[in-house]
């Protein structure tokens, strides 16, 4: 078996549904994601250790359950299975009404704080090698001053605690929430403005989290997530409240 190889090779009598069910336990893991390719016939036979036929076999398996895409030509790739968290229109809607914001940012402090605490208790030393590296992005984004790369570098991050936890569930729930984040959904100039201007204190808040998860402290890991969300949450109320205070000042002297 190759070095650093996702596939672990195979010696049961039942070799396709030993295949299948591997690579369906690294798409469940989300290991394997939506529209990742996987290595050719001959690498996942080389890698796993069985015949190409077998391999064969076992993606045509894949493939008519629905989990993968084979491409001639192209190679096989992990179908769309997460899907859009929101229709459409439904995502129109909430970028009309920004009111919905609390909504979203409610259901991640749920779900962030019980991930951290997770992957407090439950990374690897391969989740804590990630998280560092995201950490370090993190670190640079924050030094550069450069909006874009904070967001993509706050959105892996959060990505990697969610992996650390090791809740399914979570990862393929959670991959498709921060899809939205990546639509730009969230991340309008209100939401910008209401998060401190230098970046100082989520910052900080992303190293708590940070640390706690290394520590292995899931107590201090779930309620540096809490307050997390719960920051940005107190950050954009008080903003939209400085912008109706803004809007009712100004009719008042337009009367004048």
């Amino acid at each position: 078996m190759k070095q650093n190889s996702v596939f672990q090779q195979i010696d049961h009598a039942s070799v396709v549904v030993t295949i299948v069910t591997q690579i369906e336990t690294l798409i469940l893991n989300g290991i394997l994601r939506d529209g990742g390719r996987l290595p050719s016939e001959r690498d996942l036979a080389e890698q796993m250790g069985v015949s190409r036929p077998k391999i064969r076999e076992a993606l045509k398996q894949l493939e008519d359950n629905g989990l993968i895409n084979v491409r001639h030509g192209e190679g096989a790739f992990i179908a769309p299975l997460v899907g859009s968290a929101m229709s459409p229109a439904l995502i129109q809607l909430y970028a009309r009404h920004q009111d919905a914001f609390i909504s979203y940012l409610e259901f991640r402090t749920a779900q962030e704080s019980f991930a951290a605490s997770l992957a407090a208790t439950r990374a690897t030393k391969a989740d804590k090698v990630i998280l560092s590296k995201v950490m370090d992005q993190l670190d640079k984004a924050h030094a550069s001053g450069s909006v874009e790369e904070s967001q993509d570098a706050d959105i892996a991050f959060h990505s990697a605690i969610i992996d650390a936890s090791h809740n399914s569930l979570l990862v393929h729930t959670m991959s498709s929430i921060y899809a939205l984040t990546k639509q730009n959904l969230f991340y309008n100039r209100s939401f910008l403005r209401a998060i401190d201007g230098t970046g100082d204190q989520l910052h900080a808040q992303h190293r708590e989290i940070f640390e706690a998860v290394l520590a292995g402290d899931p107590d201090r890991a779930s309620n540096a997530a809490r307050d997390h969300i719960e920051f940005v949450k107190r950050s954009y109320v008080e903003e939209q409240s400085r912008d109706q205070r803004d809007q009712v000042s100004s009719r008042r002297l337009a009367l004048m």
